[in-house]
């Protein structure tokens, strides 16, 4: 493993998940502007607006640095006949709305990135875990749980970011320091569009956004049936940190 090129201020934007306001207000953010790069730790497009929100992403040129995750997994094999159903019951959806293209991109995106960045050297980005795409890790996880996840690692790797739980949070764990941004477009606990400012520190952030009239534009441009519900459940966050945590707490290793 050689990084050589550092950087000095990265956005984080993790579990965009199809929304577009909500990957709009994050965008008009001074901090994500000026940003040297815009890291993504995946599931961007499963969700209502998929097509639109990918779109958006190329405009941005080659400041975007690309990850997978297992819902951008599950569109692509949904797509390609590799699946015949989806867990998350809009996937489906979100699978027919995109492009060929859009279905290339996401199949070719890598499952892990390295970078060096200042005040924190060398950062693995990943979607769940350095490992698995779909792996849970919450924060209260116990350490050998961690020393599980972080097996094979390479000795050098000071800070690992990882999204999937929608849920942020910074903690140490068997000396490395573990980053999550929290979801963009689906957040559990507080609702707001969550990410994260990395280098020199970390700095978790929420922008807020105007979610009824979010949730109204996505009633009207998707055609997702479900759309109403959907948007009024997860733009307003209403699963709680509290819920989650207790629901996934065994499979996490907590």
């Amino acid at each position: 493993m050689e990084v050589t090129e550092e950087y000095g201020r990265l956005a984080v934007l993790s579990d965009i998940h199809g929304v577009l306001p909500a990957l709009e207000a994050v965008l008009a953010e001074p901090d994500v502007a000026a940003a040297d790069r815009i890291v993504l730790t995946g599931d961007i497009a499963a969700g209502p607006q998929p097509a639109e929100v990918l779109d958006l992403l190329r405009e941005q040129g080659e400041r975007v640095l690309w990850l997978g995750g297992n819902a951008d997994r599950e569109l692509v094999e949904y797509r390609r006949g590799e699946r015949t159903e989806i867990p998350d019951p809009i996937g489906p959806f979100a699978a027919g709305a995109l492009r060929e293209d859009q279905v290339d991109l996401l199949a070719a995106l890598p499952k892990t990135l390295t970078l060096r960045v200042r005040g924190l050297g060398t950062v693995l980005f990943c979607h769940a875990t350095p490992r698995d795409d779909e792996e849970l890790v919450l924060v209260d996880s116990r350490p050998g749980r961690w020393a599980e996840v972080f097996t094979g690692l390479a000795p050098g790797i000071g800070t690992v970011v990882c999204g999937h739980t929608h849920m942020p949070y910074v903690r140490l764990a068997h000396g490395r320091l573990v980053v999550n941004p929290g979801s963009v477009g689906m957040p559990y606990g507080r609702p707001g569009a969550h990410w994260c400012l990395l280098g020199p520190g970390t700095d978790l952030r929420v922008t807020p956004y105007d979610i009824p009239a979010a949730a109204a534009r996505l009633t009207a441009e998707c055609a997702y049936p479900d759309i109403a519900e959907w948007a009024d459940y997860y733009l307003h966050a209403r699963p709680t940190d509290t819920e989650v945590l207790a629901a996934w707490g065994a499979d996490a290793g907590s």
